[in-house]
């Protein structure tokens, strides 16, 4: 293993995961997991456009959502259990880490609009920065750098199918709301006992969808988009109640 890894090191490893020229990649990652990259995010970047080349895309969430922050006394006496601020469109920081926010900046990258805005670099830019969609309907992977399916944003495109006896369950109070209006925050208040994004993951693996290995020092997977999530709407669909821990 190098002291520091290059460029062509990362696309080495990108390779050997299964990341092949023309692939549209929706990525997500916790770049310091990698360990020591030389030239930092940038040589990260390059090295995935170089891996799809101008055939493929890289896609990345550039949500305008600050960290989880913490819960004070008050909080807690409202139930709340989750407090994000949404932030400014030229905040230079979001909660979607390093990577994502240095993607974002650079000037051959197409950004979309609002809250949940997505950047996009390659072929369909103007279509993959408008949301996730595009990359789902057209064979799109995801590639989780030193992350798991709790990042994997697509996931969240098919809780349409999220009964309301789950999905109120978020839902903060009245009281809550008046004290975190909701065009300035994203708060909820529950957490479920059990993990049900980690149930699909599991079952993803046991079905062949996800190929992992090690980039760097940190564990990555890659997988096509559609049928992992399709089997979180399936699940959501016939048996919510388990998957959520709630029989």
């Amino acid at each position: 293993m190098h002291a520091a890894f290059t460029e062509s090191d990362l696309v080495h490893g990108l390779r050997q995961l299964g990341v092949l020229q023309g692939m549209a990649l929706e990525v997500h990652c916790s770049f310091s997991k990698l360990g020591y990259v030389k030239g930092g995010t940038g040589t990260l970047i390059h090295a995935l456009m170089q891996a799809v080349g101008s055939d493929g895309a890289i896609v990345m969430p550039s949500f305008r959502l600050s960290p989880n922050l913490s819960l004070t006394d008050d909080d807690r006496q409202l139930g709340l259990t989750t407090k994000i601020r949404l932030l400014a469109e030229d905040e230079e920081h979001t909660a979607m880490g390093v990577v994502s926010d240095a993607f974002r900046n650079r000037p051959d990258v197409k950004t979309g609009e609002g809250i949940f805005r997505v950047s996009a670099w390659g072929k369909d830019a103007d279509k993959h920065s408008a949301g996730f969609q595009h990359l789902i309907d057209n064979d799109g992977r995801a590639l989780l750098l030193g992350v798991d399916i709790y990042r994997l944003s697509a996931m969240h495109y098919v809780e349409d199918a999220m009964p309301d006896e789950i999905r109120n369950k978020f839902k903060p109070s009245p009281e809550a709301r008046a004290k975190y209006p909701e065009d300035q925050w994203l708060v909820e208040s529950w957490v479920p006992d059990t993990k049900p994004w980690y149930k699909i993951q599991d079952e993803a693996y046991s079905k062949g969808l996800i190929k992992d290995a090690y980039i760097g020092k940190a564990k990555c997977m890659l997988l096509k988009v559609q049928p992992v999530i399709n089997l979180y709407r399936q699940a959501l669909s016939e048996r919510p109640l388990e998957l959520y821990g709630l029989t």
